[in-house]
This record gives C-alpha cells, sequence and structure tokens, in this order.
C-alpha cells in the first residue's frame, strides 16, 4: 500500500482531544484506523438495512409459503390419525 500525503483540517478542540490520546508522530495511523473503523460500521449498517429491506420485500412470499406449508402438515396429521 503506498502512502498518499494529504492536508485536513480539523477543529481546534478535535485536534486537543486526538492530542490527549495520540502522540504526534502517530496521528495518521491513528486517522487511518478510526476512518476504516467508520467505514467499516457504514458498510455493515448498509447491509443491515438492505438485509431488513429484502426481509420486508420477501415477508408477504414466506407468510404464504408458511400457511401453504401448514395446511399441508394439517392434512399429513389428520391421515395419519386415521
Amino acid at each position: 500500500m503506498s502512502n498518499h500525503r494529504i492536508n485536513i483540517t480539523l477543529p481546534r478542540e478535535t485536534l486537543q482531544e486526538l492530542d490527549k490520546f495520540v502522540p504526534k508522530g502517530d496521528r495518521s495511523r491513528f486517522i487511518h484506523a478510526a476512518i476504516q473503523a467508520y467505514l467499516n460500521q457504514i458498510q455493515t449498517e448498509k447491509l443491515r438495512q438492505q438485509l431488513k429491506e429484502g426481509a420486508i420485500r420477501r415477508a408477504e412470499r414466506d407468510r404464504q409459503l408458511a400457511d401453504d406449508w401448514f395446511s399441508l402438515e394439517e392434512e399429513a396429521w389428520q391421515q395419519n390419525a386415521n
């Protein structure tokens, strides 16, 4: 992985908080890790939302399949009970 130099602007308070936890020589590594963690969080939330939307779209179909299978199982139980 090649490194690229960029300039960023942070509010003074953010920089002061950063300096409390991260030595000045490790800022780039810390910011890189923070960005990666945030991007992973965004990707996870996006996937969660897609799964939720898919489940909602398939809910009626799944409910119908369950009803159909329930009817078949009920018939089988009645036939075996006789």
